[in-house]
């Protein structure tokens, strides 16, 4: 096995992920990877996608929604819902 398939390094950014799981698409669909190289490819994207969820994931987390109470004024925070 390649260094192809190395761990996803924890704080590489969503954006730079998904490009890099681009990549590894175009290069799959093209047919033009030897069955090695298309393997190591594969195991690399299934980590990618998964890093990828995680940091959709903690976004979701961070985001907030501002509470109203009766009077119509702000109250605070909490997280929202997205369900």
């Amino acid at each position: 096995m390649t260094d192809t398939a190395a761990a996803i390094p924890a704080d590489l950014s969503f954006e730079d992920a998904l490009q890099r799981l681009e990549t590894i698409v175009s290069r799959l669909e093209s047919g033009q990877a030897p069955l090695e190289e298309s393997i190591a490819l594969y195991e690399e994207g299934a980590k990618l996608k998964a890093h990828c969820e995680a940091r959709l994931k903690a976004a979701q987390l961070r985001v907030e929604k501002i509470v109203v109470g009766p009077d119509g004024q702000a109250r605070g925070v909490e997280p929202a819902s997205f369900e």
